[in-house]
């Protein structure tokens, strides 16, 4: 562990000498999925749900060539209006550090710095996936190798509803990641609770959900689990209503020439827009959602 570039606010570092229960947060949601400031207020909020329900938030994010495992609220602030920082996976994660850049991580980047950390659970709003038209693209979110590789358990809604929610499901069985719904037997499709997708796996009870991480670790089966968590009933837009958004917003991305990373920031914004600011709610009140339940589960496997 010395020899990593890992740097902890004092809050982190406490809570995981003492074994008390961290849960691991992102930092692309703040810089690429959200406009200033809900970003920073949506931030503030996430880290405020996990400690109102027993555990330590640790926000990620790469500055000055660390790993930070944590961010103070003035980082917090720093980093909610920053431009030009890197959207950082498991390919460019070495040379960010490297180079000195800052860098956001994605959620496969999130899930190696939180197993370096010895952290074990992490919240997020969706995965990514495979996209639409990948038999063209060949555009596969390097997440869903990520969760077949690290031990680590993410709390989501879902693969991001702008991907080919059947094919990401159908990779994630190949490579063997449990996909355990919560509360129901379907599989969420981000902002809407339902994908018409039969969830392979159910556990309603977070402490279940941690026992089976312990068993994968005492199994030594390699990788992490993903729980899909559905966005809460009163904050979801149906599918029969994104359906037609999320069509139109692909078919400006492909007349753009949008492409490789750059496409699920611009698709966001643009479901922004043509929702009215709908989307933004939800996907706040996903991230509430699956930072609760995180804790739950942090707490379980304490």
């Amino acid at each position: 562990m010395t020899d990593l570039p890992l740097s902890f606010t004092p809050e982190v570092r406490a809570a995981l000498d003492a074994g008390r229960p961290v849960v691991a947060l992102e930092s692309t949601i703040i810089t690429h999925g959200m406009p200033y400031p809900q970003n920073l207020t949506m931030a503030r909020d996430v880290e405020a749900a996990i400690r109102d329900n027993g555990a330590t938030p640790a926000t990620i994010a790469l500055i000055d060539g660390h790993i930070r495992i944590g961010l103070d609220d003035a980082a917090l602030e720093r980093l909610a209006q920053a431009r030009e920082v890197m959207k950082v996976s498991r390919a460019d994660l070495a040379v960010c550090l490297t180079t000195g850049r800052n860098g956001a991580t994605t959620v496969a980047a999130t899930m190696i710095c939180a197993a370096l950390a010895g952290i074990r659970v992490f919240a997020t709003g969706g995965i990514g996936g495979v996209h639409r038209g990948v038999e063209r693209s060949m555009d596969v979110s390097a997440d869903l190798y990520e969760l077949a590789a690290t031990p680590v358990t993410v709390v989501s809604a879902g693969a991001k509803a702008i991907l080919d929610i059947p094919r990401t499901v159908e990779l994630l069985e190949t490579l063997g990641v449990p996909v355990i719904a919560v509360g129901q037997d379907a599989i969420p499709a981000f902002w809407s609770r339902d994908s018409g997708l039969p969830a392979p796996l159910r556990l309603d009870d977070p402490a279940q959900i941690a026992a089976a991480a312990r068993m994968r670790r005492t199994l030594g089966l390699p990788g992490g689990q993903l729980v899909v968590n559905p966005i809460p009933a009163e904050a979801e837009i149906p599918r029969s209503e994104m359906i037609p958004v999320v069509d139109a917003a692909l078919a400006e991305a492909e007349a753009q020439g949008i492409a490789a990373k750059e496409v699920t920031p611009f698709l966001l914004d643009r479901i922004f827009e043509l929702t009215e600011g709908r989307s933004l709610d939800a996907n706040i009140a996903l991230v509430l959602a699956n930072a609760r339940l995180a804790a739950r589960i942090a707490a379980a496997d304490a």
